[in-house]
């Protein structure tokens, strides 16, 4: 998270450079806080994701399962979310002082209703993660996933449902695979004394649902470009529009990740019986660069929308 925290910095000034587009009062702030949420997100249901995965490997419920970060995760996602809260209270500028803030005039609105089922869903997620049925937070997480994807598709918008539809699914599958990652290998890192074939069988399963996570975040993340930027226009708009550019900055993560990927697996299917060192080199650098997706996602919800040509 620490490389991903230099997306929040430097990104907005680079994508909105010779753009003429109005920066959003605040931008590098709320980068940051968005990138949090998406971060807290990806990390507890992943655990949640994986945690299932490996129950279903005989060896490793023989062996000692990683600790959870889920509960700190939760806190983390809901001082975002109240952070975020704080920006819709103070009528989308950022408040200098307490009196700037209308907190009882967020259940008026429709993204104050969505800023405060967020910071809730996150305050139960993190009493799941406490309690002895800990995979009972996927509830209050899909709340976090619906409001988002309610909160990126206004009513104003042209066929919002279809669009809040398939960002419910995009960032699902983004938080299964990014999250669903990282718990795989802190996993296998907790397996390779005492069960190492365990460990190679967890991160096999996991790999095979990451493919099929992978193309629903690609098919997705296609059909909603083309609802944003219509064919004709993405060539332009990728170079001179800062949602272009950061788009095309993601993409390229992506690309980057997917190779990673394909690396691992490989290395992975070719490897001796028990033996993942050569698949958790790369694995770990994707887990990196994934960080950096996140983030770039993050910074994608805040630039100006591209314009319709």
């Amino acid at each position: 998270m620490a490389v991903a925290a230099v997306v929040p910095l430097f990104g907005p000034s680079a994508v909105l450079e010779d753009t003429g587009e109005a920066r959003v009062p605040g931008t590098e702030g709320i980068t940051f806080l968005r990138t949090v949420l998406f971060g807290a997100l990806c990390v507890q249901l992943g655990e949640v994701f994986v945690a299932r995965v490996a129950a279903r490997v005989p060896g490793a419920r023989d062996g000692a399962a990683p600790a959870r970060w889920g509960c700190w995760a939760a806190v983390a996602g809901c001082a975002a979310a109240l952070g975020l809260a704080a920006f819709v209270a103070g009528g989308n500028l950022v408040p200098h002082q307490l009196s700037d803030l209308d907190v009882g005039g967020l259940s008026g609105t429709r993204d104050g209703r969505l800023a405060l089922i967020e910071v809730n869903a996150f305050v139960v997620a993190a009493l799941c993660a406490r309690s002895r049925r800990p995979d009972s937070a996927v509830l209050p997480l899909a709340a976090v996933i619906v409001a988002e994807a309610l909160r990126a598709h206004p009513p104003a918008e042209d066929t919002p449902l279809i669009g809040s539809g398939l960002t419910l699914v995009h960032l699902t599958c983004a938080a299964l695979w990014a999250g669903g990652l990282l718990y795989a290998l802190r996993t296998v890192r907790t397996l390779r004394t005492r069960a190492p074939e365990a460990g190679v069988a967890v991160l096999t399963r996991y790999a095979r649902a990451a493919a099929l996570l992978f193309a629903a975040i690609t098919a997705t993340g296609i059909v909603s470009t083309l609802r944003r930027m219509p064919p004709g226009t993405v060539t332009d708009q990728l170079t001179e529009t800062a949602y272009g550019r950061t788009l095309l900055a993601k993409v390229l993560l992506v690309t980057v990740v997917a190779v990673l990927a394909l690396l691992a697996r490989r290395r992975l299917g070719r490897s001796p019986k028990g033996r993942t060192a050569a698949a958790y080199a790369p694995a770990r650098v994707e887990v990196v660069v994934l960080a950096l997706v996140v983030a770039v996602s993050a910074l994608l919800t805040v630039v100006p929308l591209p314009i319709r040509w």
